[in-house]
Parts: structure tokens; C-alpha cells; sequence
């Protein structure tokens, strides 16, 4: 009875530290410098852009045509695997994290 009870206040503390976090599958990004120019067909953004932009950071831009930015860690995340990738472009990724307003604190991220 005891660790029902402990499992359940653990439960309780747990569940809105999990309801913030969301997947976002197969979602482009894009650097935040060419977000605005290539909205209408990120998929013609190429993987060398993104790297030569790099600094400005990174977006991913939802199905509803929404833009998150990564925070510093998703930025850095990122950037490991656009330097490990030989894709030229169709930058798609699924990235877990937590939205706060319009940045998203990246868990994991995974190109396509």
C-alpha cells in the first residue's frame, strides 16, 4: 500500500513536468536567417545554407505552418547532425522538447 501511495504522489509531481513536452515528427528546419525566405518550400533549403547560417540558429516549422526557434542546446544538437549528414536538403527531423511562447527546449532531435 505504501508504494501505491508513493508511486502515485510521484505520479502526480510528474505529470505536468511531461504534459509540456511534444514530438514533432518529420518537421523541417530551417536556419533563422532563410526561415522567412523559404516558408513557402523549405525543402529547397539545403543542408550547406544551413551550415554557412548556422549562428543565426534554427527554426522547425510545423505542419500548421507554425515556427519554433531551438534553444541553445537543440541549436547545438542540430548542427551535430547537419555536420554528419550528407543530405543536400529536404531537412526533415523529429525533435522531442518542451514549448515555452515560441522557443523550443529541445530533448532530442533527429534528422530524417
Amino acid at each position: 500500500m505504501r508504494k501505491l501511495s508513493l508511486l502515485a504522489l510521484f505520479a502526480l509531481f510528474a505529470l505536468p513536468a511531461l504534459a509540456g513536452t511534444q514530438t514533432f515528427k518529420d518537421v523541417s528546419v530551417v536556419d533563422a536567417k532563410c526561415a522567412a525566405k523559404v516558408a513557402d518550400n523549405p525543402d529547397a533549403h539545403t543542408r550547406s545554407c544551413a551550415l554557412q547560417c548556422s549562428a543565426a540558429g534554427f527554426v522547425i516549422l510545423t505542419p500548421d505552418k507554425k515556427t519554433l526557434k531551438l534553444d541553445a542546446s537543440g541549436n547545438a544538437k542540430l548542427i551535430e547532425e547537419l555536420k554528419a549528414s550528407q543530405q543536400k536538403d529536404h531537412l526533415r527531423a523529429d525533435v522531442t522538447g518542451e514549448v515555452e511562447g515560441d522557443t523550443l527546449k529541445v530533448q532530442s532531435i533527429k534528422l530524417l
